[in-house]
């Protein structure tokens, strides 16, 4: 079977690094180990082979319900063509209208679903009474 780019995803584990010329760093292993490389540059890196879509979570952000890492989402949103995910951080329905603020056009989220803190009909009332086209 052959893949277009349409149906490729890109997920990028990221984590705050001042070293790195972004601020951020890719991390794998489930983010347990630092890669040495610049977050945006691998993300700019995916986007010109073609992916459709990047997925950065803030490895610090991840399940702690504290908000997505808007700078990250804003970074790789001005840096590719590709859509931009919100992952890693969602905690109230505000954190959500924030991430597409910011330039994520998808929004992905677990922890809040799963122990039920936000229903997904609740947050889809939510963005559309934020003016959002929700589907």
């Amino acid at each position: 079977k052959e893949f277009g780019p349409e149906r490729v995803t890109v997920a990028i584990d990221v984590d705050q690094n001042a070293q790195m010329p972004s601020g951020y760093e890719v991390y794998i292993d489930g983010g347990r180990t630092a890669t040495g490389a610049d977050a945006i540059e691998w993300a700019k890196k995916a986007d010109g082979y073609g992916v459709s879509v990047i997925l950065p979570t803030s490895k610090a952000g991840d399940g702690a319900k504290t908000g997505y890492d808007l700078p990250v989402i804003r970074a790789i949103r001005d840096a590719v063509s590709a859509t931009v995910v919100a992952s890693g951080g969602a905690g109230t329905l505000e954190h959500f209208y924030e991430a597409v603020e910011a330039g994520a056009t998808i929004l992905l989220a677990a922890s809040v679903f799963h122990f039920n803190t936000i229903g997904i009909p609740e947050l889809k009332d939510y963005l559309r009474g934020r003016g959002l086209d929700v589907a």
